[in-house]
């Protein structure tokens, strides 16, 4: 492990600058340090599903192993040219993510960010990882960003969906159907 800080506080950002991983400076509003930040965010929305109720072992135990996996992103995204997620975590998630979609039944609706804390904590994850991979994806039109980020935050947002299905299911409360019929005009 790299130096510990003694001192929380260090004045050096008072510039509107931050320090990367490899000691370079660069503002605080780049877009490296936007899609490092907002991975950094997911992380912790995905500490809020954790947090929730009624979040089964098998949830609990691929979440956690997610937040350790943003942790790796967000710092191969603070390091330029450093190679932290691999393929065979995207393809750890693929497997995480059918082992959790088979027992579902098929769509048939769209499905609206609800149904209990801990379902509606991971839709919020899901909407701020599909920022996190814009980000990223923007990032990588202007510098290099290995394919392996952007591939594992795409399927992290298809994860935390099936995940939200879940976590709705086990709650009691259900799916929230997006009802497309209340627009329709009664006939008289």
């Amino acid at each position: 492990m790299g130096n510990r800080l003694s001192k929380i506080y260090t004045r050096t950002g008072d510039d509107g600058s931050t320090g990367l991983g490899d000691g370079s400076r660069v503002a605080k509003d780049s877009l490296r340090v936007g899609a490092y930040g907002t991975v950094d965010e997911l992380n912790s929305t995905i500490g809020m599903v954790l947090a929730s109720d009624g979040v089964a072992d098998d949830v609990r135990e691929a979440l956690t192993q997610v937040q350790h996996d943003l942790f790796d992103l967000g710092g191969e995204l603070c390091i330029p040219g450093m190679a932290m997620v691999h393929d065979a975590d995207i393809e750890r998630l693929e497997q995480v993510l059918d082992a959790f979609n088979d027992p579902l039944p098929p769509l048939k609706d769209f499905i609206l960010p609800g149904g209990g804390m801990a379902a509606s904590c991971c839709h919020l994850a899901r909407t701020v990882c599909r920022r996190a991979e814009r980000e990223v994806i923007a990032l990588g039109r202007e510098e290099e960003v290995r394919p392996q980020a952007q591939r594992y935050l795409n399927r992290l947002s298809d994860l935390l969906f099936v995940v939200s299905r879940v976590l709705a299911r086990a709650s009691g409360h259900g799916e929230v159907l997006w009802n497309h019929e209340r627009r329709r005009k009664p006939q008289a």
